[in-house]
């Protein structure tokens, strides 16, 4: 695909505009991107992750800490790490262990994985969601337990809600 403004150049940079809510797409070459004020990124495109996983893992006397015990299963070095951003097999995590939580807590403030919730554009749907996931594990419960008087009220109570969706 050619430049859209000098014609010459293949398109390296595809920019989306919403001006007004019109929706324009343009593809300009490096210079003309440039030319018009847009960073290319191609000179600080890793760079910030790759200054903070530089930083990662130094000692008080500058020095990196195991940049040079490698993974038993790939070879990777700590020092590759910190440089690519990237581990090179599954076992790096629990080779790594150690630097890898202190990188986590860092990036996102915690080690574990909490995920993303689901917001329904009707909040009541989602209460009532919750309320029949919650009532499922009391349930669970309640037959596990053999209470089976309590586990037929929560069952009718599963089925009214389920009822009013």
């Amino acid at each position: 695909m050619r430049c859209d403004s000098c014609g010459k150049k293949e398109a390296a940079i595809h920019l989306t505009q919403i001006v007004n809510n019109e929706m324009s797409t343009f593809h300009l070459c490096e210079a003309c991107a440039a030319a018009k004020g847009l960073e290319t990124g191609t000179a600080s495109a890793s760079a910030p992750l790759a200054d903070f996983l530089a930083q990662m893992g130094k000692t008080a006397t500058g020095e990196t800490a195991a940049a040079t015990a490698a993974c038993p299963t790939c070879g990777l070095t700590l020092a590759d790490f910190k440089r690519t951003g990237r581990l090179g097999c599954s076992r790096c995590w629990t080779h790594f262990d150690g630097s890898l939580r202190g990188l986590l807590r860092k990036l996102h403030g915690s080690t574990q994985h909490v995920g993303k919730v689901y917001l329904s554009p009707d909040p009541s749907e989602m209460d009532r969601t919750a309320r029949i996931v919650s009532l499922r594990r009391s349930l669970q419960r309640a037959v596990d337990e053999e209470d089976f008087e309590r586990a037929a009220a929560l069952r009718d109570q599963i089925r009214r809600l389920e009822a009013a969706q």
